[in-house]
Parts: structure tokens; C-alpha cells; sequence
């Protein structure tokens, strides 16, 4: 065994249907049709189709006169390489003792990283600073309240438009966490681990859309971005303290963490729905992309619905687990509230 592979990570991609053993350390490639489900090449045709078009819009931003989009979408990169090797590799850091081993990503069309990091979580972390960020600022929030404001609501975006997604993921075999890991991985609503779905998908785009707003109002363009990226996993770790105070208590903290989920909710509903009159003229990429994307997950969620109402004891009949259907569902309604706050009443015309 290498430790590039440990008894951990062994456990988990043997369920996931591979040997990770038996891994290119550098880039791996594969059809679509070699891969699990028919639903992953979807998943990576909206992902990184998204990433594409959120790079052209930054760049047009940029042009304009804007440099926070272009930030933004390179500042995740910067995010993503601080954060991942690690969450993949916690021995080569030190880590494991520490966090142990997380979770594994099933074999999609392109692959890095001894197959641990797919092609679209790369195309990811650009793609949905781009959809949180962009929708916000299109309704005026950043310019009429403020970057703190702005960044509370970004965080909102990310909770409802990111877990559509995170609840599904686990039953299609996209990734599989390492529920054995008590430390990192519980408590859990479902399949999905809480400190995952409050201070990844919410408390981390959150952070870094404020740096990058308040940065690069002050720096230029690639100091900007390489602080913002760094310095987001640290606010990951701050977020975590008040739950951290009830370590080896996985009750209370999912008390502590669900508060926090729900103060989240109230403050972010009351910031995007709150109506206003100066909000931006909609750009193309924030008039279709986050439609497109959550349209995506809809025709995804009802196609795994009858294995999700047939699982037993949270578990489907080909013995994936499933997430959490009602908080899903909530985070449709809360998508498409967001949505519908964009599109009404709209008077000025279309922009970059």
C-alpha cells in the first residue's frame, strides 16, 4: 500500500467501482460513455460549459472597466489548489491525524491527481463564484450595500444553488465521502456532512467574494487575486470554531452548525428579495447560465427519484446513500426565488 493510496481511500473507491491502486499520477483520460451513469458527462458539460462562459463574461467585465470578475474566477483557482491536495492527500501535509481521509471523486472523462481531481471540480470553483456573484451584483446589492452585505448574500446563492447538487452527488456515484471518518464527516443531514455544506458551500465563496471586491478596489489585478485565494481557507477555519467547542459531541454540533445554516437562510432570503429599483442591467451569462444550471439539476434529481424514494434505511437498491430530499428541494425553492427576484420588473437592457 502507498501513500498515495491508503486503507481509507482504498475503502471508498472500491464502492465508487475502481482500484485507485491502478491510477495515472498525472492525467487520465476516458469516454463519456466509459463512465458510470450517463448523468456524469451531463454534470461536466454543465460545469465546465459554465466555466468557459463565466471566463468569457469576466473577460468582458474586464474590458469594461471591471476587474472583479476576472479576480473572481482566477482567485477560485487559487482556492482550489490551496485547498484540494490537502482534503485529498492529508498524509503528504501532516493532516492526517488531523482530518484523516474525507472523501473520493468517481472516474470522470479527464482526471488528475492520481485520479482525484476531475476536469469539472476544477471547471467548478470558477463556475460557481461566477453564478453566486454575478446574480448578486445583477440585483444591485454590492453597489447599493456593500461588499459585507454582497458577500452574506453570495454566500445565500452558493447554499441553495451548491447543494442541489451536494445531496444528489452521493447516490449517482459522482463521489463518496468516508463516513468512517468521524472527525471531518459528522454530523451529516443525510449523506452530506454538515461542516461541508456550511463552511465549503457557503462560508469559503462568501469570504473570498469579499476579498476580491474589497481588494481589488485598492490592489491590482494578480496581488488581488493570489491573497483572496489564500487567504479564503483560513476564513473556513474560522467559521468552524463555534462547533469545534462541541468537538466529540456530533448533536451538538449539528445544533450549532444548523443554526448557523439557518441564520444563514433568514439573512440571505431578506438581502435578495428585498425590493429595490437601481439593481444592473442582466448580462447574457446571468440571464441563462443559472437557469441552465439548475434546470440540469431538476432533469437530474427526477431522473434518480424513484431510486431515492425506494432506498431503504437511506440506502438505494445499488447501495449508494442518498442525501436529503426535503433540504434539496428546499434549495430549488431557494434557487428559484433568486431567480425570480432577477428577472422581474426588468427595465434596462441586457450589458456584458
Amino acid at each position: 500500500m502507498n501513500v498515495d493510496c491508503g486503507s481509507g481511500a482504498e475503502a471508498v473507491t472500491r464502492d465508487l467501482g475502481f482500484d485507485c491502486h491502478d491510477v495515472s499520477p498525472v492525467v487520465s483520460f476516458r469516454f463519456p460513455w466509459e463512465l458510470a451513469n450517463w448523468t456524469m458527462p451531463l454534470l461536466e458539460l454543465i460545469i465546465i460549459g459554465g466555466a468557459v462562459f463565466a471566463l468569457v463574461h469576466a473577460i468582458r467585465r474586464y474590458r469594461a472597466g471591471d476587474p472583479t470578475n476576472l479576480a473572481l474566477w482566477f482567485a477560485s483557482l487559487v482556492y482550489l489548489f490551496v485547498t484540494e491536495p490537502p482534503l485529498y492527500f492529508p498524509e503528504w501535509f501532516g493532516l492526517d491525524e488531523l482530518y484523516g481521509f474525507i472523501f473520493a471523486h468517481n472516474q470522470f472523462t479527464v482526471q488528475f491527481m492520481w485520479d482525484r481531481l476531475p476536469l469539472y471540480i476544477v471547471a467548478f470553483y470558477p463556475a460557481f463564484s461566477q453564478l453566486a456573484y454575478e446574480l448578486v451584483r445583477s440585483l444591485g446589492i454590492f453597489a447599493r450595500r456593500g461588499a459585507a452585505i454582497g458577500s452574506v448574500a453570495v454566500a445565500f446563492t452558493c447554499q441553495v444553488f451548491y447543494e442541489v447538487f451536494d445531496h444528489i452527488g452521493p447516490q449517482l456515484k459522482w463521489w463518496a465521502w468516508n463516513m468512517d471518518n468521524d472527525i471531518v464527516n459528522h454530523p451529516a443531514m443525510a449523506s452530506v456532512p454538515m461542516n461541508s455544506m456550511l463552511l465549503f458551500a457557503s462560508i469559503s465563496m462568501g469570504a473570498m467574494t469579499y476579498l476580491v471586491v474589497r481588494l481589488t478596489r485598492r490592489w491590482s489585478l494578480v496581488p488581488s487575486i493570489l491573497v483572496a485565494g489564500v487567504l479564503t481557507p483560513p476564513s473556513m477555519a474560522i467559521a468552524g470554531i463555534p462547533s469545534s467547542f462541541f468537538k466529540g459531541n456530533p448533536t451538538a454540533q449539528a445544533w450549532v452548525l444548523g443554526v448557523e445554516l439557518g441564520l444563514l437562510w433568514v439573512a440571505g432570503l431578506w438581502i435578495l428579495l428585498s425590493r429595490a429599483t437601481d439593481r444592473e442591467p442582466l448580462s447574457a451569462f446571468v440571464r441563462f447560465y443559472p437557469a441552465v444550471y439548475l434546470g440540469g439539476m431538476a432533469v437530474i434529481w427526477l431522473s434518480a427519484l424513484p431510486a431515492y424514494l425506494a432506498a431503504d434505511d437511506g440506502v438505494t437498491s445499488d447501495g449508494t446513500p442518498i442525501g436529503s430530499g426535503p433540504y434539496a428541494l428546499a434549495c430549488f425553492v431557494g434557487a428559484g426565488l433568486s431567480l425570480a427576484a432577477l428577472y422581474r420588473r426588468r427595465t434596462a437592457p441586457a450589458t456584458v
